[in-house]
């Protein structure tokens, strides 16, 4: 009968070993797993940590292992390649670090043994990802076991998979359930019994049969509807030999149709059922990517808090247990490979091995609707090797798996024509108009556009967000990382998203702050600081609960701007959210009056005297903070951009003429403006002139061509957020004197009029 013994206690590591040990050395460090070498200095910035090969050592007295006839090693997450080696003799090799994968044993054990894993994450041309906004955790950072079974035993080898697959498929009131069992060396005389039990471990329905292929007839079936009804029957299946069970798998599934109409979004079992949500890395502060049971289940717990009906698991195969977790709580999910933002000719091998694993492993949980071919892959372009590498992994996962659709994430820079979407069955887009360039009101608009010229394509949005950390101001603008304008952008993001009932899903970039050690912004360096929730899930920002009143029926009232009390002026705005139909805000006890607004975001201006205690009522819910009157502004709360060469509060701006912190789009409409920035911009693209057949060349940056969207997408930018962007991006630096002397010259430019 098989047998799983947990190995995570006790490692020997080192990052020093010069070559495979053949002995423990007393110097190294011993680690528990799950572990990763990269939990401090892959979230501190300056994109240094530790990328290479580093070693786990173990002992194993096969007399302390149970009798059995095939061991297998189990490791679930070892990032990125990794090599295993039974008393110095190497047994197997692996490409890819967020699945699981497992190595016999069996042959190479002795009495006495040493087990050497040696993981590398050191950068290559072959395994995904190489480039990305998100730190490569090295580490065994998920569990490690020996399974101990039979040679006749539920198979073990083909691709980390669970030996078995189930496939619901309901008609009307009923259910046909098809179970497929792999076994590996069986013999002549045995039989499987197979059972299917309900959410309460009823027996439901048992067949024994030699077949390793049969079909279960459910009736009144009860359907899996995400967060309204997540039920989940379960499968056993018991390898039997002369009547005895030599070995068993088990697997919940949940029986549910569902389909993505262009025009009216996702339908669940024939009812629309919005999917709008987040998007979730897998890394904590001072853990890196290793993480433990606990930290699934918070995570979980705060984006269902939030009322989401959805996760993209960004960008990479996550822990089976969140995924049970999905299940469990009724996410609709989006699972997706590590192929991202550089497509390499030489890593085509590994985005198949990588997509068979994820659809090997992940087939039987109902909560995953689409499999994700490439995230911002085309932001270049496309050529052919990228087509073909898309097609091939298209036609693979409906080979494999010919329930669920296909999906890729495209960045703004693609183009609408771009072949590569017309390649999966469904699309989404990762825009960031109003954080990146552009304006918050740019969104809805595109995604009309490209619905009116591909009427036949679903359209979604699988990225958007900006950052915040604890900066704040009442003059929120777009780039000064101040938790008042992350508010204000999702706000309006929600407004115009969730009204848009063909978009198919629409994912928050992110749930949660995350590691990227090559940022070295927003005052906290090592992080993307996009999360609704801090990167230590202390903190809830206000945005978090600008979703909640929309999404959750749990009644609530949440005072926005907590952490900014100290104010200058005289009459200050409040913000307030609440799924409740009316607020009331009270002053020092005093009601400022009530308000009812229909979508959820109450303003209260609020007299600022002395020290003012706040107290907002919708219904039975309060919630409370305070504000205090200040002569001057409390420094504490502006950003200072570490290393910047200007921030935006050192720049002379008279009033009435342009400067450096005025947004490109104003600049470029003076004549003046664009004189200045025509040279100036084209060096900075790399130029725009005649070519030697005489075609004018394209302005280009990071390999895409400089179009009229990216224009616009430009002008939102304030001149010296761009330049200091973009010339990062270039690796073209500006000295604070050529910036001052630009600064000058905008200063003797009048401000074009305001629209009205």
């Amino acid at each position: 009968m098989r047998t799983i013994v947990n190995l995570n206690a006790k490692w020997a590591f080192t990052k020093q070993a010069d070559g495979i040990p053949s002995a423990i050395d007393p110097k190294w460090d011993f680690v528990n797993i799950p572990h990763s070498w990269n939990a401090i200095d892959g979230q501190d910035g300056d994109n240094d940590y530790y990328r290479g090969t580093a070693y786990y050592a173990k002992s194993l007295n096969k007399a302390d292992l149970p009798a059995a006839e095939r061991y297998y090693l189990e490791l679930r997450g070892t990032n990125s390649s990794a090599d295993v080696y039974v008393n110095g003799k190497h047994l197997a090799h692996h490409d890819g670090g967020y699945s699981t994968w497992r190595v016999d044993l069996t042959d190479a054990l002795e009495m006495m043994n040493l087990l050497v894993v040696a993981v590398d994450n050191a950068p290559n041309e072959i395994v995904y990802p190489q480039m990305a906004d998100f730190t490569f955790y090295g580490g065994m950072y998920r569990d490690v076991n020996l399974i101990c079974v039979p040679a006749s035993h539920f198979d073990l080898d083909y691709y980390g998979g669970p030996g078995i697959a189930i496939t619901p498929t309901v008609n009307g009131n009923d259910a046909s359930v098809n179970v497929k069992t792999f076994v590996t060396d069986s013999k002549m005389g045995q039989t499987i019994r197979y059972t299917v039990y309900d959410a309460d471990e009823n027996e439901v329905a048992q067949i024994e049969s030699a077949d390793t292929d049969v079909t279960f007839e459910l009736k009144d079936v009860r359907l899996w509807h995400g967060r309204k009804d997540p039920y989940l029957y379960c499968c056993e299946a018991e390898l039997l030999e002369n009547g005895d069970v030599i070995d068993s798998v088990c697997s919940r599934f949940g029986c549910r149709t569902f389909k993505i109409d262009p025009d009216n979004g996702f339908i669940l079992n024939g009812e629309e059922y919005p999917l709008r949500g987040v998007s979730r890395h897998q890394d904590r502060w001072g853990l890196g990517n290793a993480l433990l049971p606990e930290h699934h289940e918070e995570d979980i717990d705060l984006i269902c808090e939030m009322g989401a009906t959805t996760i993209r698991l960004a960008h990479y195969q996550h822990d089976q247990y969140f995924y049970d977790l999905c299940d469990e709580r009724g996410l609709v999910i989006w699972a997706e490979i590590p192929y991202i933002s550089k497509h390499m000719p030489t890593g085509r091998e590994n985005t198949i091995s990588q997509m068979k694993e994820l659809i090997t492993q992940n087939y039987n949980h109902p909560s995953i609707v689409v499999w994700g071919l490439s995230n911002e892959i085309g932001i270049g372009g496309s050529d052919d090797d990228l087509l073909e590498n898309h097609n091939l992994l298209n036609d693979l996962c409906h080979e494999m798996d010919p329930t669920r659709l296909t999906t890729i994430a495209a960045v703004s820079m693609c183009k609408i024509d771009d072949p590569y979407l017309q390649i999966p069955d469904v699309v989404s887009y990762n825009h960031y108009f109003g954080w990146y360039g552009g304006e918050t009101d740019m969104n809805g608009p595109w995604f009309d556009n490209f619905h009116k010229t591909h009427p036949t394509i679903p359209i979604g949005c699988s990225e958007y967000g900006c950052e915040a950390l604890n900066w704040h101001t009442s003059s929120p603008m777009q780039g000064d990382y101040t938790e008042e304008y992350q508010a204000y952008y999702h706000e309006e993001l929600i407004k115009q998203f969730f009204s848009r009932k063909y978009l198919w899903a629409t994912h928050v970039w992110n749930m949660f702050d995350f590691g990227a050690d090559a940022r070295n912004e927003g005052g906290e360096n090592g992080q993307n600081h996009k999360g609704l929730v801090t990167f230590d899930r202390k903190y809830k920002k206000d945005s978090f609960y600008a979703y909640k009143a929309w999404l959750s029926d749990d009644p609530f009232v949440h005072l926005c701007g907590k952490r900014y009390v100290d104010r200058v002026e005289d009459v200050t705005k409040v913000t307030v959210y609440s799924n409740q139909p009316e607020v009331e805000l009270f002053a020092n006890g005093v009601s400022l009056g009530k308000q009812a607004c229909p979508d959820h975001f109450f303003y209260f201006d609020v007299p600022n005297n002395g020290e003012t205690v706040l107290k907002a009522v919708a219904g039975d819910c309060t919630d409370e903070s305070c504000i205090r009157k200040v002569d001057t502004f409390n420094e504490a709360y502006r950003l200072r951009e570490k290393g910047a060469i200007l921030n935006w509060f050192d720049i002379d701006a008279p009033e009435g003429y342009l400067s450096l912190n005025d947004k490109m789009s104003d600049v470029i409409s003076t004549l003046q403006g664009k004189m200045i920035f025509m040279g100036l911009v084209g060096k900075l693209m790399g130029g725009k002139g005649k070519g030697k057949d005489g075609e004018e060349k394209k302005m280009e940056a990071m390999g895409f061509e400089i179009n009229a969207d990216m224009m616009s997408m430009m002008g939102g930018f304030t001149v010296l957020r761009l330049f200091t962007l973009m010339g990062g991006m270039m690796d073209v630096k500006f000295t604070k004197e050529e910036l001052l002397d630009l600064n000058k010259k905008l200063n003797k430019i009048k401000k074009p009029k305001a629209k009205k």
